[in-house]
Formats: C-alpha cells, structure tokens, sequence
C-alpha cells in the first residue's frame, strides 16, 4: 500500500500541469479498478479542500471543491480508516458554507461517537442544528493553574 499525498490528488482535480495529470489520471484508474491500493489521511483531504476554495487559487465552493474530490474517496483500491466520517464530513463542508472543513470534521466526529457538545470560541458550531456549543468556564479562579498554562 501507498500513501497518497495532496498534490495528487491536486494535480488530478485541477489538471494545471497536463503531464502530471495524466500520470494520476492512471494512477487512479488502478485505484479504481483495485489494482492499486492507497490510503491517505485527514490532513491531505484538509489541505486539498483548502486549495480548491482558496480565492487566491481555484476559487471553488465548497460544493464544488467536494464534488471533485467525493469520487475519488469512493474509489475501490483507497483505503481510508473511517471512511464513513470523512464522506459525512464533506456533506457536512458542502452544505455549509460557514464551516471550514477542520470543523465539518469535527462535527462528523462528534456524530459518529454519539457527542452532541462541543467545547469551543467558534461560533460557527452554533449554526449547526447536531451541535451544542459551550465555553470553558473558570471554575472559582482567578486565573489559569500552572498546569493549564503549560
């Protein structure tokens, strides 16, 4: 097994580099097809999402940055630990436009052990029906504990 990292699947997505292009374009064809197995992991979708929707980039909406690259979590041969959550996940980005995908995420994470409540600053996960947001609270100090600021 391979590890499949971002400009992979980038050069696949955007096709900006022809040459580079066509070589994922096969390679994922054997993915597809089982020949080859891969995996990745959350950051590299991460950072994939970043750059379609980055203005200075592509420019993609969420929608359309997720409609790329849905296709190819589903191929046979990439194999992906919580697969199920990822694909939530970007349904989560895709219908939210609030949400960064760090958080859409979060919240896939959430749902899938069960967790309505979020301790968070980000009043983005007010927006989501699933979600409680709270804040941390001091609890009777003045001040954080040592331990808490090391």
């Amino acid at each position: 097994m391979k590890f499949l990292d971002a400009n992979v699947f980038l050069r696949y997505l955007t096709r900006d580099d022809p040459v580079k292009a066509e070589a994922c374009f096969a390679l994922l064809q054997d993915v597809k097809r089982g020949l080859e197995q891969v995996t990745t992991c959350e950051v590299i979708l991460h950072e994939v999402l970043y750059v379609l929707t980055s203005r200075a980039q592509y420019g993609l909406s969420h929608a359309e940055a997720v409609g790329r690259l849905r296709p190819l979590l589903t191929l046979r041969g990439l194999k992906l630990p919580r697969k199920r959550v990822y694909l939530r996940a970007l349904d989560l980005y895709a219908s939210s436009p609030f949400l960064d995908f760090g958080d859409a995420l979060a919240v896939a994470h959430m749902e899938n052990l069960g967790i309505q409540e979020i301790l968070s600053y980000d009043s983005d996960f007010d927006r989501v029906e699933s979600v409680t947001r709270s804040e941390p609270a001091l609890r009777g100090a003045s001040r954080p504990s040592q331990d808490a600021q090391e």
